[in-house]
């Protein structure tokens, strides 16, 4: 696949560096392993920090600018980085959808960068473009029907968008069907090991738990 980095994003955000994770995997509703691996982060997690920690965490408040120099309210239209960090800071458990999408929510929460996760057969064309979005642009976000991504950093292949920082798109959204997993991680704040090292984990994790070879991961900016 190739990504592409348009100058509206490199106007923003000069510093932007994402890693793109190709892997076959085989999906699950559910593993307990994970869960325990997930139960046994969150208890850490929660000893470590509180909500008031989200104003260092240093991927979240990068995002969150882009937003405003996009044009968009981040604390209207939270980055999923963010919103995952928070309800787990909040005590409560995160949504168990199933293992490729909490797999990649528990790495999302690791690192602090928003991970769109995307089955690869269902992208149009072989190039994702990340732009703006832009007025009366549509999109349906995963289980929130039509969203509103004027503002947004959005992914797009041939046919439209298909991922912002706060939701990727049905269409081409992770299933129990999907065997090739296309998963980005988005550096907005520019720090290249932290992003390769999130995507790496990411990559551990599909070994351990999704029947996968680890794929590949390239960056890109």
């Amino acid at each position: 696949m190739n990504i592409l980095v348009s100058e509206d994003i490199r106007t923003v955000c000069p510093e932007f560096v994402g890693a793109a994770l190709e892997a076959h995997i085989t999906n699950t509703p559910y593993s307990a392993p994970l869960w325990e691996e997930i139960k046994a982060f969150q208890t850490d997690y929660c000893r470590k920090y509180t909500t008031e920690s989200i104003k260092e965490m240093p991927p979240i408040q990068a995002t969150r600018a882009v937003y405003k120099r996009c044009g968009k309210d981040p604390s209207r239209y939270r980055p999923s980085s963010e919103a995952l960090v928070r309800r787990m800071l909040r005590g409560l458990d995160l949504y168990q959808i199933d293992t490729a999408v909490d797999l990649i929510n528990l790495a999302s929460i690791a690192y602090g960068y928003s991970i769109g996760g995307f089955d690869a057969g269902k992208i149009v064309g072989d190039t994702l473009v990340l732009g703006i979005g832009r007025e009366g642009e549509a999109y349906e976000g995963i289980g929130r029907g039509p969203l509103n991504i004027a503002g947004l950093p959005v992914y797009r292949d041939n046919q439209g968008g298909i991922g912002t920082p706060t939701s990727d798109h049905e269409r081409t959204k992770l299933t129990l069907s999907t065997t090739r997993l296309l998963a980005l991680v988005n550096g907005y704040d520019g720090n290249r090991e932290q992003v390769r090292a999130c995507a790496e984990y990411m990559q551990e994790l599909l070994k351990k738990y999704a029947g996968s070879d680890g794929g590949n991961i390239q960056l890109f900016e």
